[in-house]
């Protein structure tokens, strides 16, 4: 007699189930490991290759935090030197116009005169 075997299930377009639906499989197939390995990917590679690819995530996000930070950081100084000129510009302006002989040309078309004689205290007896 005879002994009974599993057989693997071959889909219609010709290829095994095992693999269509593996993820090493897949692997297998596109990067040719079976060429380097022999068998196949080694299980015992998968948790260092993944620590370093989150290593390189991390440095990548990292450099790119950086890179933002640094352009956000040459805006704000080029918005604080603009800042910084408007502000000169207006107490510039503010000391011109709080002259006294300004102030005098200003009030003149509301009808007020400049006094030209100094003021004087007023004393009275009780």
């Amino acid at each position: 007699m005879t002994e009974n075997t599993f057989r693997k299930r071959i889909k219609a377009n010709g290829k095994s189930s095992a693999s269509q639906g593996s993820l090493f499989s897949k692997l297998d197939e596109k990067l040719n490991v079976t060429a380097v390995f022999g068998v196949g990917i080694p299980v015992k590679f998968v948790p260092p290759i993944m620590y370093a690819a989150f290593i390189a995530m991390i440095y990548i996000w990292s450099n790119h935090r950086s890179e933002r930070m640094i352009r956000q950081i040459d805006l704000m100084q080029r918005e604080v030197e603009d800042l910084r000129a408007d502000v000169t510009t207006l107490e510039a302006e503010f000391m011109y116009s709080s002259k006294q002989s300004e102030v005098a040309k200003k009030i003149e078309l509301l009808g007020i005169e400049e006094i030209k004689e100094p003021p004087f205290k007023i004393v009275s007896k009780k």
